[in-house]
């Protein structure tokens, strides 16, 4: 496959990344061009550009130039000093923004493809996270971290309900830190017991961890339907992210564009009407919610109250954490909702969803769910670079006629060739910059087999730790 490159740009660069305990990228250490970027910027040139920005534009045919972290210009024929990358056969558009993940599970990958919830909740959390070790909890973070940078994800919220101790959210920060995405951290609670800080210790990670204003991570509570821990986090200036659902009675006052409902499958009518009346928003894990009987995702419930929803890979034990599987989850749920038939009394007709549609819950709602609106999710001059690059002449899409029918329909995880995150090259003609895969894999194995010794699973590549599953 020929790069999307004209010049500058080794194809073969993929030097060593992460040592064990490494916070920051390798490529920051060593100075490396990979992940430091060009020191001219970046001049991405004759793509189909998708802006999700109306004041600039979508282009059949267009320039993005990066400049630093920032998207300096969008538009045809730009001229600048800087390295030029042919994107004539891509499509150049925002990063995907994941609005809720379990990041620490990264070691667990499919390993309860049959599940439930019930299941989930007894073996993964019920089971594992007591068993889960610090360490344990970095190279999840890492791993989970690299694949969404792989897919094209730039952005994404860690539900890191795994603060069994102050040592594993600061190993999850460190598993992010060292991956050079850009996330939002949401410190949840874990087991029970002395060493737990939950929901206290947000305050040191606010001093120790949060401090600088620019920084790629940001800080958010990952909360308990329960005023009193969203106050704390408001003091700490932590927007909120929940899982939610029935009437959110008692939070009435509490509710504000700062969070994020998750899942909502079993809201009452007064608990959308309470979300769309505080400007909160919501978010969707579609492939997982019909997969694990969380209910029907309320994707329809969602748009009939003016509410865009955000999307979310929410757990990797048993979906893929691609955003592709979710937009084509999401439009196709939506559009068999919109067009099966007559609808419950009282509610507005259904319109289709479009394709670009659901790349807007893909980047843009997303962007504004994590409180990021004002640096990410659009093309838009003066943001932050966070871009992608999608092949769109490979077999699974070529000749490439819809471009936003191609992202949501047509492409995989495949078409991804490269991803900028704060101007950063993270993956370049489709391999990862600076990232030596074959330790973090031993890395990644040493930790699974790790956790299921401690938890008592028997390690098989057939599965089947426990009848049926």
């Amino acid at each position: 496959m020929t790069p999307l490159t004209r010049r500058g740009f080794l194809a073969s660069g993929v030097a060593g990344l992460v040592a064990s305990g490494c916070d920051t990228p390798a490529a920051q250490q060593s100075g490396t061009t990979g992940s430091t970027g060009s020191d001219r910027g970046y001049l991405l040139r004759g793509g189909c550009v998708l802006s999700l920005d109306p004041d600039v534009g979508d282009f059949d045919r267009a320039d993005v130039l990066i400049q630093g972290s920032t998207i300096a210009a969008v538009g045809p024929d730009l001229e600048a000093d800087a390295e030029v990358i042919d994107a004539s056969r891509a499509i150049v558009m925002p990063g995907f923004v994941d609005t809720h993940r379990h990041m620490w599970q990264g070691a667990l990958r499919n390993i309860l493809p049959n599940g439930t919830l019930n299941d989930y909740v007894r073996d993964v959390l019920g089971t594992v996270r007591p068993v889960m070790q610090p360490a344990d909890v970095r190279v999840g973070d890492l791993v989970t971290a690299l694949g969404a940078i792989n897919a094209g994800v730039t952005t994404v919220l860690d539900w890191s309900h795994i603060g069994n101790s102050p040592e594993h959210t600061d190993a999850a920060i460190a598993g992010l830190r060292a991956s050079g995405i850009r996330a939002v951290y949401a410190f949840g609670g874990g087991i029970g017991g002395p060493a737990n800080r939950y929901p206290q210790d947000i305050r040191r990670l606010r001093r120790e961890h949060f401090a600088a204003p620019d920084d790629l991570l940001t800080l958010a509570m990952a909360a308990n339907m329960n005023a009193a821990e969203w106050a704390l986090a408001r003091e700490e200036g932590a927007s909120i992210s929940i899982h939610a659902g029935g009437s959110l009675a008692g939070l009435e006052d509490a509710l504000g564009p700062d969070v994020t409902c998750i899942h909502c499958t079993t809201f009452t009518d007064d608990a959308w009407r309470m979300v769309a009346d505080s400007g909160g928003h919501v978010s969707l894990s579609c492939p997982v919610e019909m997969e694990m009987g969380h209910g029907i995702p309320p994707i329809q419930q969602a748009l009939d109250h003016g509410i865009q929803p955000s999307l979310s890979v929410d757990v990797e034990t048993e979906m893929p954490g691609d955003f592709f599987t979710q937009m084509r989850t999401a439009f196709t749920l939506q559009r068999m909702l919109a067009l099966s038939g007559p609808r419950r009394p009282g509610a507005p007709p259904a319109t289709p969803l479009t394709a670009r549609d659901v790349v807007e819950f893909a980047t843009i709602a997303g962007a504004r769910a994590n409180q990021l609106a004002d640096s990410v999710g659009t093309l838009t001059p003066g943001k932050q670079a966070d871009v992608i690059l999608l092949r769109a002449d490979t077999i699974n899409v070529m000749p490439l006629n819809n471009a936003w029918g191609a992202v949501v329909l047509g492409m995989d995880t495949s078409n991804v060739d490269t991803v900028f995150v704060a101007g950063r090259p993270r993956k370049r003609n489709g391999r990862l910059v600076d990232v030596d895969l074959e330790a973090i894999r031993d890395e990644a194995e040493r930790s699974r087999d790790g956790i299921l010794a401690r938890a008592g699973w028997p390690t098989t590549r057939l599965g089947g730790y426990l009848p049926g599953h």
